[in-house]
């Protein structure tokens, strides 16, 4: 689990560090326009293409994780539930066992 965790935090560095770069390349550049979003779509062209695997495997397990914490939640909500239930039950027949039954 611990090592899921650090490649997902690897991956979103990886994303969030190349997101940065661009943008900062962008600010600081001396290009015109035209030029520099030809040059800054090449890069990013470029960076898909050299890191799709990873960007995809980095993905693949952001959604693995989010699948398993899903179930999780799923399941303390049912037990949750379940718990609610049982203790109406038991306030109930606790209730039913001390009333007293007046037929006449």
């Amino acid at each position: 689990m611990e090592k899921e965790k650090s490649e997902i935090g690897f991956g979103i560095g990886l994303i969030a560090g190349v997101i940065g770069g661009i943008i900062g390349g962008v600010l600081y550049a001396p290009c015109p326009g035209e030029e520099m979003r030809k040059k800054v779509k090449d890069t990013v062209c470029d960076l898909a293409e050299k890191h799709s695997p990873e960007i995809n495997e980095a993905k693949k397990q952001a959604l693995e994780s989010i699948d398993l914490i899903k179930y999780k939640l799923e399941k303390q909500y049912k037990r949750f539930g379940n718990m609610l239930k049982n203790k109406k039950l038991r306030k109930a027949k606790e209730l039913e066992s001390t009333q007293d039954y007046d037929f006449n």
